[in-house]
């Protein structure tokens, strides 16, 4: 009855071409998926090897040795020439500028989502996310001239407020579309049973459509915030004052006439993107799960 069963068995297996079991071709696949994906893993790492390491010599000593090469002598000379720097003021102000973009859109868009979803026959409310839509089309760049210009209008130049303002009118579509997609995989009968039970439109916004797209609510977020937290020509045009100066325009201060100070410039790197990495451990699961359940039809 073994013998029996193994030819069966083995007489199951499906056979590729020239005869080779289809199972020994798929392990072949996967062994040059996997060599691919460790050469590109390799690929990645070393610029962050190299920035980390570089961080931790002395500016005479990245010109003499091999950038790769660990230092012989670490120091943390970088670490707190760029801490004494003012990077305690731009980093506040990079959360401030990042807080204040990322918190105001995300309502903004979940609730213009919400209504999208929720009023679908309606003209208006179709005319309006097609004009979200539309804002992708346009980039940063192009708008950068009458942006600067109504900034002037408004007397907000050189203050946080004329880099929160413009961040948030930019990160609102993609945001209206991640969330739409989202809400729109929340069953309808969900919605029906709360409004038979007597719940209004804002009780249902915030008891049911909330707590569902929370994921969706954390991947915009984090996205919003890493590209206003790495946002440079906002910063550069709209304001002057060393004051006002966020964490990438931080890196000028080491900048000289003739020459740059790398090893606290990566440093600077460094501490700039350390908190960007805890929001990503923190909340990975969320950001995920938000990437990949709003587009799941």
């Amino acid at each position: 009855m073994a013998v029996v069963i193994g030819e069966t068995r083995a007489t199951a297996r499906p056979a590729g071409r020239g005869g080779a079991p289809a199972g020994r071709k798929l392990r072949q696949m996967n062994w040059l998926g996997g060599i691919a994906g460790w050469l590109w893993l390799l690929v990645v790492m070393i610029p962050l090897y190299w920035i980390v390491v570089t961080s931790f010599k002395d500016q005479t000593v990245y010109f003499t040795h091999n950038p790769l090469s660990l230092p012989t002598e670490p120091t943390l000379a970088n670490y707190r020439l760029v801490i004494e720097s003012d990077f305690p003021r731009y980093f506040v102000n990079s959360v401030i500028v990042a807080a204040g973009t990322v918190i105001p859109a995300g309502a903004i868009a979940f609730m213009a989502a919400y209504a999208i979803v929720r009023g679908a026959g309606s003209r208006f409310l179709g005319a309006t996310n097609g004009l979200f839509l539309m804002g992708l089309a346009i980039p940063l760049q192009a708008t950068i001239i009458p942006v600067y210009l109504l900034i002037i209008k408004m007397h907000l130049y050189d203050s946080l407020i004329a880099l929160i303002l413009p961040s948030i009118a930019f990160a609102i579509p993609l945001s209206v579309l991640v969330l739409t997609n989202f809400i729109r995989d929340v069953p309808k009968e969900l919605f029906e049973s709360m409004r038979v039970d007597g719940a209004t439109e804002w009780g249902m916004l915030r008891t049911l459509a909330l707590p569902l797209t929370r994921p969706a609510l954390v991947t915009v977020g984090i996205y919003n915030g890493l590209a206003v937290w790495n946002g440079f020509l906002l910063p550069l045009i709209l304001t002057q004052s060393p004051e006002k100066r966020t964490l990438p325009l931080a890196l000028w201060t080491f900048q000289g006439q003739f020459s740059v100070n790398v090893p606290a410039v990566l440093a600077s790197v460094v501490l700039t993107t350390l908190p960007i990495v805890i929001l990503y451990a923190v909340f990975r699961r969320q950001l995920l799960s938000g990437l990949t359940a709003g587009f799941s039809k």
